[in-house]
């Protein structure tokens, strides 16, 4: 089978960037490997298309070419010998001659290599050849290795590294004096934060934008930023909140970017015709991607990064709190706003501490994901969300790859890709963290990881995995399970993840971020344990995260809700911008109804309370779902207003 044509056109992308640099040929090579080190795979060039790809291991002490440095050496090489060719599979070499010893899978301490080399001869000066930086006299080349579960991370001592197999696969489709470039991560410089000048948000009142903005502010450094909703005198609390950490607040017309301003910070939801993208377009000042500025901050400390398809926001604010709760003062930047901070006069999506410990949520929403490197990646789930499965699954392995010290897995089979030499947590035999005796309540959970009993305040099997892939994560920054129950005992959960607004008349109103399938089952799934019938109200997050999953939505709301069950829908939400209107949540509705559930399209708010208020008995709960929409956490509040009255 041939590789992905994602990998062919990366790999043809990255080789036609290099030919400018020192030693390369004059043109691409009829035959080429081109080592992605960012993706931690090498592809095999023929005519210009990628006619095998294998995962490699590059060097844990990154790129770079001098003597002792263990660093993989970047740049353009020609493959100098095929070493090997008759040798049995595990067959162990030293300086290039076999020993005679032959690896047959036990496990091994020292790093071996085995079966198959292909040297390496550096073609550019200063770089991969000459005194002190010469890649063939230090040894440099392609082998099998022991280590096989920890191919697809930068792991090795200088060397690119496969498993055997792939070794002797790729060996046999390469001669002597094949180009071979080992290419460095795309690295792009930005403005120095903390060097006086003034960084500008776009859109500052976002979640996600807004935490990156506090935390710039937080450590010592110069922020400010523009929102429409503040232009609309909207949000106002939130805006007094900003400048009390001193965050300038501009207009949205420009006028934030002034001569003081050092970039412009924006999310991919910031279009080029927004003023302030446009000042800064004009007057050459840069333009920095949200993510850009997260992973600038998580490359400066020792960071976790928590990512997946579901409880990203959850199990950030677990880590962090069992972090602060075991007296490490660590930071955070989330999505989700914590009560713990909120208690504390904060917004409560981030903090800075005083340690060098950042917990951030990593977005793989808008592709974002592959920019970070942490010291430790946590991957949760692997689901259909913003993105089909594999393009996500690609984001993982490259986070799995630039992973500097520990990764944490699920142990759910869609996650063993990645699972090579990580920790991985859940309920089955195989995970290192695994819950027993897990209980589940209508409140509350309980659960023992080894000798420590948890006592868990929120309720859900799901929230049982968010809080130990937490616990998994603080144990890679050697925090004991005993130091962790007593601040998790106290988790006091994520706003509007499975938030409970108040009760009246016996119904519970709990308001809920939930905006995929698996976060909506997971809610009503919840909702269950604590009330006799689930009056689900659903608001679409976009008309193309919408289109997109349309269809995982007809079959999440027919299979997980009850025939006592109902559910309304309002309107698709519509923050502006270009996006096309092509639909109604009316029209899914009907497709739902079609299956059999009670369902109906809410024409209004204030239709539907009037609805709920009349329809609700006790005993029930109102679940309010959707994303990106900051006032239906008020909405829920008046659904909880019309019951009370």
């Amino acid at each position: 089978m041939s590789p992905p044509a994602s990998i062919s056109d990366r790999a043809l992308e990255i080789a036609r960037a290099a030919l400018g640099r020192p030693g390369a040929p004059e043109a691409l090579p009829d035959r080429l490997l081109v080592v992605d080190v960012e993706r931690q795979n090498v592809a095999l060039l023929e005519q210009e298309r990628a006619t095998g790809v294998w995962p490699v291991s590059t060097a844990l002490n990154g790129i770079g070419g001098a003597e002792n440095s263990f660093k993989t050496p970047p740049g353009w090489h020609r493959i100098q010998a095929r070493i090997g060719e008759a040798a049995c599979p595990g067959a162990v070499f030293q300086s290039r001659a076999p020993t005679g010893d032959t690896w047959c899978g036990e496990q091994r301490d020292d790093d071996l290599i085995l079966t198959r080399i292909l040297t390496l001869d550096g073609l550019e000066d200063g770089v991969n050849r000459g005194t002190g930086q010469d890649s063939l006299e230090r040894y440099i080349y392609f082998h099998g290795t022991n280590q096989e579960d920890l191919i697809g991370r930068a792991t090795s001592r200088g060397c690119v590294r496969l498993t055997n197999a792939d070794v002797c696969a790729l060996f046999d489709r390469v001669r002597e004096g094949d180009f071979v470039l080992i290419a460095a991560p795309e690295q792009r410089e930005i403005p120095d934060p903390y060097a006086g000048a003034r960084f500008h948000y776009a859109g500052l009142g976002g979640s996600g934008m807004s935490a990156i903005a506090q935390f710039h502010a937080m450590t010592g450094a110069r922020a400010s930023g523009s929102d429409r909703a503040f232009d609309n005198g909207e949000r106002g609390n939130l805006r007094a909140q900003f400048e009390a950490l001193g965050i300038g607040v501009y207009p949205q017309d420009g006028s934030g970017v002034g001569e003081d301003c050092a970039a412009l910070v924006v999310s991919t939801a910031v279009e080029a015709h927004v003023p302030d993208f446009a000042t800064a377009s004009a007057n050459g000042v840069p333009i920095v991607h949200r993510s850009e500025m997260l992973a600038y901050f998580v490359a400066r400390n020792r960071s976790i990064a928590v990512t997946g398809t579901s409880g990203k926001s959850t199990v950030t604010g677990m880590v962090f709190e069992i972090l602060r709760g075991s007296d490490r003062d660590p930071s955070v930047i989330t999505g989700g706003d914590l009560p713990a901070l909120q208690a504390d006069g904060l917004i409560g999506n981030a903090y800075a501490g005083k340690s060098d410990l950042l917990v951030v949520e990593a977005d793989e929403s808008d592709g974002s994901l592959v920019r970070y490197t942490p010291a430790i990646g946590v991957i949760l789930n692997l689901q259909r969300d913003h993105k089909e499965v594999d393009e996500v699954a690609a984001m993982f392995a490259t986070l799995r790859a630039r992973t500097r010290e520990t990764l944490v897995v699920g142990d759910d089979a869609a996650l063993d890709p990645f699972a090579g030499g990580a920790l991985r947590f859940g309920l089955s035999e195989r995970a290192h963290v695994r819950g027993l005796d897990v209980q589940m309540g209508p409140q509350s959970s309980r659960f023992r990881v080894e000798d420590t009993v948890f006592e868990l305040p929120v309720p859900g099997a799901h929230n049982v995995m968010n809080a130990l892939a937490a616990i998994a994560a603080c144990r890679a920054v050697d925090v004991a399970p005993p130091e962790m129950a007593e601040p998790l005992s106290r988790f006091s959960g994520i706003g509007r993840r499975f938030q409970t607004v108040g009760r009246a008349g016996g119904i519970e109103v709990v308001d809920d971020f939930a905006h995929n399938a698996e976060k909506i089952a997971a809610a009503i799934r919840t909702a269950k344990l604590r009330g006799k019938r689930v009056l689900a109200v659903y608001q679409p997050h976009g008309y193309g995260p919408t289109r997109f999953l349309r269809q995982d939505f007809v079959r999440t709301f027919s299979d997980e809700l009850d025939a006592d069950d109902r559910l309304w829908m309002l309107e698709v939400f519509y923050a502006g911008g270009t996006a096309t209107r092509d639909f109604s949540a009316a029209d899914i509705i009907e497709e739902i109804e079609a299956r059999g559930t009670q369902a109906a399209f809410a024409p209004s708010r204030e239709w539907l309370i009037e609805r709920i208020a009349e329809d609700a008995t006790e005993g029930d709960i109102v679940l309010v779902m959707g994303a990106r929409d900051p006032s239906l956490s008020a909405f829920a509040k008046d659904i909880l207003g019309a019951l009370g009255s």
